[in-house]
């Protein structure tokens, strides 16, 4: 692997959601601690498995891989870490300032973007402070889905940059106030990121087309902070060997050689690694010591495999959800098991229904055009996005027109800088969930949400929202807040997302856990692009196929509802191969 032959000490890996992003630093700092180096492996994942991987608890606070010598693993835990950032805030005036005041402080930190700077906090502490990482030859990030990556490693720049304006002295007076005292960290952070004798950038990406476009746009947006891509990986290919001689093997392969050699041209001149499709799942040490070992051995088919008996189809549920006539459809999970397909799929069974859609999206990288194959303008469908850059312009603006309508040119200087706050994007961002929220009380509006870290701040959002709403409407006065339509089974109904591997079907039932602590009860599962589904010889596919028997038992067991997706031959894109995915 090239991007092994000189590694540095700082290593990414970045990519669109489910590309095999923590198996490949897993799997690079399983290598370097066997060739004796001593390695930190640290995510900044909110939906983290690095512990599912090696089998073991990891958490908050860096943890000897038992299994390995020389590696440690630490998993930022974002919950963990903003309760700690906000005992170190409010700690110091407990018992100085009147429980009211106390009981505001800590509402006010309460949400996503002091989650977001506290984790940030002990990300850049092991970029530049070198009482952290002083011990350790490399310390290697599997980081989140591509749209938080982008902010978490532009987040140096902006808050040192922020902080040499002068600025966040209104909304943000809360999560800023930690702030301030981090200012060399802060800039050591940012020329360490921009160093590539210190830091490498790992893009990972599937060979799609539109996996392989979302590391081009990183690599673009990254390159305005100074950072350029160290290498490409391209992961989970299928073997030649494996796709002969069988239909769905041969598609595979063949829309996966198309995408390679069509490679985005801002990628021209990064080196390329392609890593082939293994047997078996990466989870354990021996399977993760197969990914970077070269070519696949493809096992004999032993003829046990059977396709699995499909509980439903996705055309049976969506006419359950029809029945209605509107409310809103929340498609959630982990990135990269097909949110955006699922989601355009529904949107697009329901108007040809004859009833009036929204399909939308939260997630950073989400492009519903790209999946809509450019048919996005079918009767009765309409679709947004929701994107923080612009949600953050109509924001600003609309305060300015409002709020500082009437002040003077001082006044409105004043306003304006505390607009610039990078704590605006929550506030602009939650504004426009909420109005998809509540257009589902006339339509339908489907959502393809982001990968379940970035869905759960905004749920802790809607929460937060809710808890302010209640705390100050006079008693007996009539409301309703985006958690209250949330919660009702009526208005909206929640698809959870996922393959049929162990590391997804555990993190979607992490997050329906999470969801029922909220009030808010998951109404389906959909277990996508199952080969225990389709019709193959391929026999690498059927050994695969055979590891996905506990996955869809252990999802049967929790499932009110049902649904299975096979691996198509045809890739679903367009409205026309919707009807594949659905029936």
């Amino acid at each position: 692997m090239r991007f092994l032959d000189a590694p540095t000490r700082f290593l990414f890996f970045t990519g669109k959601g489910g590309v095999g992003k923590t198996s490949l630093a897993c799997a690079t700092a399983l290598r370097l601690a066997d060739a004796g180096r001593r390695v930190l492996l640290v995510s900044t994942d909110p939906a983290s498995n690095v512990g599912q991987v090696f089998g073991q608890t990891i958490g908050n606070t860096i943890t000897p891989v038992d299994s390995v010598p020389g590696l440690d693993a630490l998993e930022i835990d974002p919950e963990q870490a903003a309760a700690a950032y906000r005992e170190r805030i409010i700690g110091p005036v407990r018992g100085l300032l009147p429980a009211k005041e106390i009981a505001s402080i800590t509402e006010q930190l309460s949400g996503s973007c002091t989650t977001e700077i506290a984790s940030f906090n002990e990300f850049t502490g092991l970029l530049a402070d070198p009482t952290l990482s002083a011990g350790y030859d490399h310390v290697i990030f599997d980081t989140a889905p591509t749209g938080h990556t982008i902010r978490l490693l532009k987040l140096p720049g902006d808050w040192t940059g922020f902080l040499d304006d002068g600025k966040g002295d209104a909304s943000c007076l809360g999560p800023l106030s930690g702030l301030e005292k981090q200012r060399t960290i802060y800039a050591g952070a940012v020329t360490a990121l921009a160093d590539p004798s210190m830091t490498s950038l790992v893009l990972v990406a599937r060979a799609q087309p539109s996996s392989l476009a979302e590391i081009a746009r990183t690599a673009d947006e990254l390159s305005t902070t100074g950072i350029t891509p160290s290498a490409v990986v391209i992961n989970g290919v299928l073997p030649a060997a494996a796709a002969a001689a069988d239909s769905l093997g041969l598609a595979v392969r063949e829309r996966e050689q198309a995408a390679i050699a069509d490679m985005p041209a801002g990628l021209a001149g990064v080196p390329v690694d392609i890593i082939e499709l293994k047997p078996e799942n990466m989870v354990g040490v021996a399977a993760l010591r197969s990914l970077l070992g070269g070519a696949t051995a493809v096992p004999q088919d032993d003829g046990a495999h059977e396709l699995v008996d499909l509980p439903s189809s996705l055309d049976a549920l969506i006419d359950e959800i029809a029945v209605d006539g509107h409310g809103l459809i929340m498609c959630m999970g982990k990135g990269g098991v097909g949110k955006t397909t699922v989601a355009s799929a529904i949107a697009t069974r329901l108007a040809e229904l004859g009833h009036p859609v929204h399909l939308t999206t939260t997630d950073p990288a989400g492009h519903l055009d790209t999946t809509l194959g450019g048919d996005g303008a079918a009767k009765n469908l309409t679709m947004s996005r929701v994107d923080p850059v612009q949600a953050v312009a109509d924001y600003r603006a609309h305060v300015m027109n409002t709020k500082g309508k009437n002040l003077d040119e001082a006044g409105r200087a004043v306003l304006a800088e505390d607009l610039m706050s990078p704590c605006t994007e929550e506030v602009a961002v939650f504004q426009q969930f909420s109005r998809l929220v509540s257009q589902a009380r006339r339509t339908f509006v489907v959502m393809d949400t982001a990968p379940t870290g970035h869905t759960l701040l905004l749920m802790d959002a809607a929460g937060s929202y809710h808890r302010e709403i209640a705390r100050n409407m006079p008693a007996g006065t009539d409301y309703t807040t985006p958690m209250m339509r949330l919660q009702d089974p009526d208005y909206t109904k929640i698809l959870l997302v996922t393959l049929p591997e162990t590391t997804p079907v555990l993190e979607a039932s992490v997050l329906e856990d999470d969801l029922k602590r909220a009030g808010i009860q998951p109404w389906a599962w959909v277990i996508n692009q199952s080969l225990a589904a389709a019709d193959t010889t391929s026999a690498l596919f059927r050994h695969r196929a055979g590891q996905e028997s506990g996955p869809i038992d252990a999802v049967r067991s929790r499932a009110h509802r049902l649904a299975i997706v096979p691996l198509l031959e045809q890739e679903p894109i367009g409205r026309g191969h919707f009807a594949l995915v659905a029936s």
